[in-house]
């Protein structure tokens, strides 16, 4: 528990930061990608909550005993579609954002260390560039063998009642995975390498994305947690993960 407070305090680290000179340049355009975002994420769970869930409902049950189902289901469908639709709109705002999420994850290395990490000059991005992308599909092949499964699960009766809260770990671990890929790619860490890496402080960057997915459900605060994940892993990786 010690271990994932303490993660979890990297993500307002991760706030503090992303505000400071050198830095804010780059925190503040990702931040309008997660605005737009999140509030066509809230739109949308707002508006379809309801067919979602009527269509769930047998028909078949007479209105007495169909509403005393709703009224159990309703807080755990409500959570699992909280965090579906978020989860979902956080991995798409993350792609868009991230073409600004290595210079920032580089500005708030250059702000805590005084070194940035080294750079690759023109030819070696194109040389690297088929790796980049494997890369990127190794991420979506680990990601795919744990939701589709974890999706099935929320679909079956009784035991789905647990659903949400195996949801939210794993989202928890997909969203550190995710943010801490900017300062370790940075470093040309690959994402087997990154993964087994954060193994390694497993309950740290577990209190860091459990912290982000929560931060990430609260209105007006989600706007703007992109950046301040990107600047919290980074310090996170830099002080308790490199070594």
């Amino acid at each position: 528990m010690d271990n994932l407070l303490k993660g979890a305090a990297y993500l307002f680290k991760g706030f503090r930061l992303m505000n400071q000179q050198g830095i804010r340049r780059f925190a503040y355009l990702p931040m309008a990608i997660n605005i737009a975002l999140f509030s066509v994420a809230i739109w949308l769970g707002y508006s379809q909550f309801d067919g979602w869930l009527n269509s769930l409902m047998p028909t078949w049950l007479p209105d007495w005993l169909l509403n005393a189902v709703m009224w159990l289901i309703m807080p755990i469908f409500t959570a699992l579609v909280s965090i579906i639709v978020f989860f979902s709109f956080s991995i798409i705002a993350n792609f868009l954002a991230s073409p600004f999420n290595g210079p920032l994850a580089e500005a708030v290395e250059k702000k805590l260390t005084g070194q940035a990490p080294p750079s690759l000059s023109l030819q070696q991005i194109i040389k690297d560039t088929p790796s980049v992308l494997w890369n990127e599909l190794k991420k979506i092949k680990y990601f795919l063998l744990w939701i589709v499964p974890l999706f099935i699960f929320s679909w079956i009766p009784v035991v789905n009642i647990a659903a949400p809260v195996f949801w939210f770990v794993f989202s928890g671990w997909m969203l550190s995975l995710q943010y801490h890929d900017y300062p370790m790619g940075n470093h040309q860490m690959k994402f087997p390498e990154q993964r087994e890496k954060l193994k390694t402080q497993r309950t740290l960057t577990l209190g860091f994305g459990l912290a982000t997915l929560a931060v990430t459900m609260i209105p007006v605060v989600n706007f703007i947690v992109i950046p301040a994940a990107v600047a919290g892993a980074t310090a996170l990786y830099l002080e308790k993960i490199k070594a």
